[in-house]
């Protein structure tokens, strides 16, 4: 199972960040779930200083953007 984390504080690029996150792990018929790390100490313990980002499985695989899902699915595999 993909453990996927969208890294931010909550503002409208975070959130479509976890909607095009959830949008590419559901195209891919691929189990995960997703988390949203919010607190910002929790941010920076994964090295992130620009929001929103994305991790996947614990590793940080894109920072200070919203990707469109089609780039999110080229991460998950």
């Amino acid at each position: 199972m993909k453990k996927i984390q969208v890294l931010g504080t909550g503002c409208p690029k975070c959130k479509k960040l976890a909607e095009a996150a959830e949008e590419a792990a559901k195209s891919l018929g691929i189990p995960y779930t997703i988390e949203k790390v919010t607190a910002i100490n929790d941010i920076i313990a994964f090295g992130v200083m620009s929001t929103p980002a994305l991790a996947v499985d614990g590793k940080v695989v894109l920072v200070g953007r919203v990707a469109t899902p089609d780039e999110i699915k080229k991460l998950l595999v």
